[in-house]
């Protein structure tokens, strides 16, 4: 299993950004710098570079010279300015908050992930698919992998496949056969240290496999609240079906699919979902794209 920095990795243990690991009396403390539309950071890891492009409480958007977005977890540390890391706050509270930015009039059409749209031409051109492969737990994760990521993955030619669980996991890679020109990527729910999902995950180990997971027990979680029009996901006592504990608490019918088609429906943009699963997908499709991946 492999692991990259694409915001905060829910399993990496003392994954501080470059510059914070000296934890001693002498530590410097690192400096806070507001988060002006056009500030050019990178990403703790060196391995993404752009503009400040937008922020909403929690997350910063920053753009490349490319046009591709990433959204990132404003945490302390979590960037470098002019090479020395630094911790992105918003703007003072005189300034105008920035909201997650929607298309430029005049500018690029993008996609619902906020990615530069292929041209129409390159559109409509059929695609071969890829060897390699991206799974996810279930049917709700797929969906909502195609809906704000599926213009993406089709111009790229990568399947999305969902397993109905990890349980047999290991055996599900091992008749994949992953090889470096046919990778895959593995997106799981409720990784998080201790839960059986981490166990399962550390048990399949390759260089051309890689799992990443979000922190939540569903993907259902991984919804901003607000988009549907809630004001936080409800906690489920331990022992209880976690969706339809959830129905109770918030006083929707007891209807599983009908309860998933209205919260899939409030999702029109990665500006609805949380950061914790934005940055894990993307991470995913980099690596299933990678040079030398088929």
């Amino acid at each position: 299993m492999r692991s990259r920095q694409y915001g905060a990795d829910v399993l990496a243990a003392g994954n501080e950004p470059r510059g914070r690991r000296n934890s001693g009396p002498g530590r410097r403390e690192i400096p806070k710098v507001e988060a002006e539309r056009g500030l050019v950071v990178e990403d703790a890891e060196g391995r993404f570079c752009g503009a400040v492009a937008g922020y909403e409480k929690g997350a910063v958007t920053l753009e490349d010279r490319h046009g591709k977005r990433r959204v990132f977890p404003l945490a302390p540390g979590a960037f470098l300015l002019d090479g020395q890391p630094v911790t992105l706050v918003p703007p003072a509270p005189a300034a105008p908050a920035l909201p997650i930015p929607g298309p430029i009039p005049g500018g690029p059409a993008r996609t619902a992930s906020g990615s530069v749209a292929a041209p129409a031409s390159e559109r409509a051109r059929a695609k071969v698919a890829r060897a390699s492969r991206i799974y996810v737990e279930g049917k709700h994760d797929a969906e909502l992998v195609e809906k704000i990521w599926g213009d993406d993955l089709r111009d790229v030619g990568v399947v999305v496949e969902y397993l109905e669980g990890i349980d047999d996991l290991p055996a599900i890679v091992g008749s994949f056969r992953p090889a470096p020109g046919r990778r895959l990527g593995v997106l799981v729910d409720h990784l998080v240290t201790g839960s059986k999902e981490t166990r399962i995950a550390a048990s399949v180990r390759s260089p051309d496999v890689l799992i990443a997971g979000h922190p939540y027990i569903d993907i259902w979680a991984a919804v901003r609240p607000a988009a549907v029009g809630i004001a936080a996901w409800p906690d489920v006592p331990p022992g209880q079906p976690w969706k339809e504990g959830v129905l109770r608490a918030i006083g929707w019918p007891p209807d599983v699919p009908s309860a998933w088609q209205r919260i899939l429906r409030s999702v029109t943009s990665y500006a609805d979902l949380e950061p914790a699963l934005l940055g894990r997908v993307e991470e995913l499709i980099d690596f299933v794209t990678a040079p030398g991946s088929a």
